[in-house]
């Protein structure tokens, strides 16, 4: 085992310009080249790079006109969608900072980001979110112009912009450095509030640079194109949005997951990008449906076949029994599966929680091969993947070039490179606590590298709860809440790798007869002959319910239990300070757990 381990840049990290000047080098040395693609009633229209500029700086006047001055934060409230990709880079045109916001989250957490970021203005995609913004509206003064796609606020502000100047607009662009701020992106903290992550254009340059070069088989190749549907509000889509601007990688938008077949079957893109929840899906549903038709055997065989085909590759390659089994199967099953994803589809790549490497061998084994890799917000997304011709199914990959990881003492996997943020918005105390003075950046999880420099994950340090649809969750945001009702004592909220949030709940023994008296049931009635009583479980689903408001659907619970006693520092689930042993509870409830989703 290695403790540290580097891939040497191929691009160094820039010394002047920013992230917009790759949409002006399109225009000017591909301009009719098809740079994106926009779903229009079924149909994918082409957009050129000329056109996308064109309208980049329309829109980039507007917001000028709109007031909005050099550094100041524009928050974007929308799902995935063409709109969201244009206002991104008309914001940083116009010389100012993008706030990405869920499109799920609540008020409060709107609140929080416009409020904590000093944001002046903010695009909401729909009525829908023009009504949680309204709730806050008096509490965001400075937050005073709003915009809605859906209103075609595209266009509204290229009209509102008419009167600004190329020279202007270029003025505007030319405060813009590798060291301007770029976006400010609110990551779940496993305490308290997000923080905001800093990311600069040069983060962005540096990394985008570096991925597009290392991994040339997915951007570098005839007709790349990818169809992005995971949110733009997360790091690792944006990362992909810019790398294929960058490259000039047809890129589309699909802001509806349930439109996704469709929409990949007429896009027909060359590689993907999601999060493990997602293949999951891919493989549970062809095997759900197979069984359906009695050819769940078929299909196990099948899936068995690829795992094993691919575990072969990296051994000295499949014997001839086993190359005449997959090419039966590729005919049978494989091509069909490929077919699903768009047909074209060669390579995935997967972040934001844990694949597994039974997944990693089937896709691999039906000629989708998946790239993991490993990275935060912090990160300006990945810092470690496997890339095609460096892949080893299981791990994270190797840093990608001009990147550098480490193992702490105590196990912590620490990053370094030029793509790490400049520390938390108006948080220097966390700032200092992330970065140390010689750059290295603590990621806060538990890893190993082996001898050629793969990376593994293999727990966290922190307690953020990373689903397997990647989405990250503050557990004690959740369990804060949760416990202000007067019934709970104790709750852990789990769902690490899993499809959803749940939780373990305990009833306080001295509110309990008082409710019990206020529901008019027997004074000697015990917690443990209730866990599954109707009232009971109404009264803690209401705290659920509060708790819930708190926070994105993404991140709230779905599912809970009531467990029969409640946790002490005598029973060991309690420090002496009253704080919850979450690794004792995991490991004594761990049956509980299972239940919750089986």
């Amino acid at each position: 085992m290695k403790t540290e381990f580097s891939v040497e840049a191929i691009v160094p990290p820039p010394t002047s310009g920013s992230l917009v000047d790759a949409i002006v080098d399109n225009a000017t040395s591909a301009p009719n080249r098809i740079a994106l693609s926009v779903n229009r009633g079924g149909a994918w229209v082409g957009v050129t790079s000329q056109q996308f500029l064109d309208q980049v700086k329309a829109v980039a006047k507007g917001i000028i006109a709109s007031g909005v001055e050099p550094g100041q934060r524009v928050g974007i409230m929308s799902r995935t969608r063409y709109d969201w990709t244009v206002a991104d880079y008309a914001i940083w045109y116009a010389g100012a900072t993008v706030v990405p916001i869920y499109e799920t989250s609540s008020a409060e957490q709107l609140d929080w980001i416009l409020s904590d970021s000093n944001a002046v203005g903010v695009f909401l995609e729909s009525n829908k979110n023009k009504a949680v913004f309204d709730e806050i509206a008096d509490r965001v003064p400075d937050c005073t112009r709003v915009w809605l796609f859906d209103d075609n606020a595209l266009d509204t502000l290229a009209t509102a912009g008419a009167g600004v100047s190329d020279e202007e607009l270029e003025k505007r662009r030319a405060t813009l450095t590798p060291d301007t701020l770029a976006t400010i992106i609110y990551t779940s903290g496993t305490t308290g509030r997000p923080k905001g992550c800093m990311l600069t254009h040069g983060n962005f340059m540096f990394e985008v640079s570096n991925i597009v070069a290392g991994m040339p088989e997915l951007f570098k190749v005839q007709g790349a194109s990818t169809l992005l549907f995971l949110p733009l509000a997360h790091v690792f889509g944006r990362i992909i949005q810019l790398g294929c601007v960058y490259s000039g990688t047809r890129l589309g938008h699909a802001p509806d997951i349930k439109n996704l077949l469709p929409d990949l079957q007429s896009f027909q893109p060359t590689f993907l990008l999601a999060v493990p929840r997602v293949f999951e899906k891919v493989f549970n549903s062809a095997q759900q449906k197979a069984t359906a038709e009695g050819k769940g055997n078929i299909f196990n065989t099948a899936a068995q076949t690829a795992i094993d085909y691919s575990k072969s590759l990296d051994t000295g390659g499949p014997g001839f029994g086993l190359k005449l089994k997959h090419k039966v199967f590729d005919r049978l099953v494989y091509s069909k599966l490929r077919a699903a994803m768009g047909g074209k589809v060669a390579w995935a790549v997967s972040g934001g929680a844990p694949l597994g490497e039974r997944l990693g061998h089937f896709f691999r084994g039906i000629g989708v091969t998946i790239l993991e890799g490993y990275g935060l917000t912090e990160t300006s997304a990945a810092t470690t993947v496997n890339r095609p011709g460096h892949i080893k199914v299981g791990t994270v990959g190797q840093p990608f070039p001009g990147a550098k990881v480490k193992v702490a003492s105590d196990g912590e996997l620490m990053l370094a490179g030029a793509q790490i943020f400049k520390g938390y918005w108006n948080n220097p105390t966390a700032t200092a606590e992330a970065i140390e003075a010689d750059g290295w950046f603590h990621s806060g999880d538990i890893g190993e590298i082996d001898d050629q420099g793969f990376v593994k994950i293999t727990g966290r340090k922190k307690e953020l709860i990373v689903t397997a649809g990647g989405k990250n969750v503050a557990p004690a945001v959740l369990e804060d809440r949760l416990r202000g009702n007067w019934l709970v004592s104790q709750c852990v909220v789990v769902g690490d790798a899993q499809p959803f949030i749940a939780a373990l709940v305990t009833i306080d023994p001295e509110s309990f007869p008082g409710w019990l008296k206020q529901k008019g049931k027997p004074a000697d009635t015990t917690v443990a002959s209730m866990v599954n009583d109707p009232d009971l479980r109404a009264e803690v689903q209401s705290a659920v319910d509060e708790a819930n408001k708190a926070v994105s659907n993404a991140e709230a619970i779905k599912k809970f239990t009531i467990l029969p006693v409640d946790w002490t520092e005598e029973g060991g689930q309690l420090t002496p300070s009253m704080k919850i042993k979450r690794n004792v509870v995991m490991k004594e409830y761990a049956s509980e757990i299972d239940a919750l989703y089986a």
